[in-house]
């Protein structure tokens, strides 16, 4: 019988549809990476989030592999081009959470822009300001979203009947401007917008895109949504954008502090990350943004589809 190793903590559905496809699944959830090396052999499918990175060393142990199946979006713990030289499959499911994912980032710039969470937490004070928390609105704004793929697609539709003006820049994809969004590119982002969402995977490409340059090139003083992998923002650049005023406020729900595990935070002693925490135009969440009860479900069925879909050589 063709065996699945699930390596990190998945929703049981998972389990469950991949038995009745035929596999036997294993789990070993005190496992450490150099123990999930030692038994790669014996698999043909992986199952992961991002507990360990499945590299060139890693992959060339599971020498039975067919198809690794990430829990999530992101596929950067993966070495996918090797992978693929090795004939192995990578999936992924971020058609699973990017409804969470959008409507996380809109919630996030409505309690920017309102000033929701440092209101709620002066009432709770005592303390009854109103002209020091008067809002901003998002009708009439231009909204520029980097990346267009399933998460800044989400970002868009939740938008509608906002009246702000949205336009997206994606490097890899193309004719894609409809109602919801107008296909743009990174002049027309750094010149015209407002409001700032970044969308993108963590590649090469993308590690610190947000860095000097790219803040020193917008010609407003912009608000910067950032809910897609923290490294793609130079924190010390955002600081000094902060502090200029480049960046009038900023919602970021991932860090660049963030182990590749996303569980742990190693941000205690970095003067940048002191700043955000006391910065009162800055909004933090722990990495939530896709992680609803109904994205934990939806995650798992797309991907159990996905393995499904590959057939019976998978099997």
């Amino acid at each position: 019988m063709n065996k699945v190793l699930i390596i990190d903590t998945i929703h049981p559905l998972i389990r469950e549809e991949l038995t009745a496809m035929g596999f036997h699944c294993d789990e070993f959830p005190e496992f450490k990476r150099n123990d999930y090396e030692a038994i790669a052999a014996e698999y043909t499918g992986m199952v992961i989030r991002s507990k360990i990175k499945i590299d060139k060393p890693f992959l060339d142990k599971a020498t039975q592999l067919k198809f690794i199946g990430r829990v999530g979006a992101g596929l950067e713990n993966i070495d996918v081009d090797y992978a693929k030289s090795l004939g192995i499959q990578c999936l992924n499911s971020p058609e699973g959470n990017r409804d969470a994912v959008g409507e996380h980032t809109l919630g996030m710039l409505l309690a920017l822009l309102n000033h929701i969470c440092r209101a709620n937490n002066e009432v709770r004070q005592g303390r009854w300001i109103r002209e020091g928390n008067r809002g901003v609105e998002i009708k009439g704004k231009t909204i520029g979203i980097i990346g267009y793929g399933n998460m800044g697609g989400a970002f868009a539709q939740r938008l509608k009947g906002f009246d702000a003006k949205v336009i997206a820049y994606d490097k890899y994809k193309f004719g894609y401007s409809d109602e919801l969004v107008r296909e743009s590119v990174m002049d027309e982002l750094w010149q015209t917008a407002d409001i700032v969402s970044l969308h993108v995977p963590l590649t090469e490409e993308t590690f610190y895109l947000a860095d000097d340059e790219f803040f020193g090139k917008f010609t407003k003083n912009i608000v910067l949504l950032n809910t897609s992998r923290g490294q793609v923002v130079n924190t010390s650049a955002l600081v000094n954008a902060l502090k200029t005023g480049k960046v009038r406020a900023a919602a970021l729900d991932v860090l660049e502090f963030e182990d590749s595990s996303f569980e742990v935070l190693s941000a205690d002693v970095q003067p940048d990350f002191s700043y955000l925490l006391g910065a009162p135009n800055v909004l933090l969440t722990p990495h939530i943004a896709g992680w609803t009860v109904e994205s934990d479900v939806k995650l798992a069925a797309v991907l159990v589809e996905k393995i499904r879909n590959l057939g019976s050589d998978s099997r």
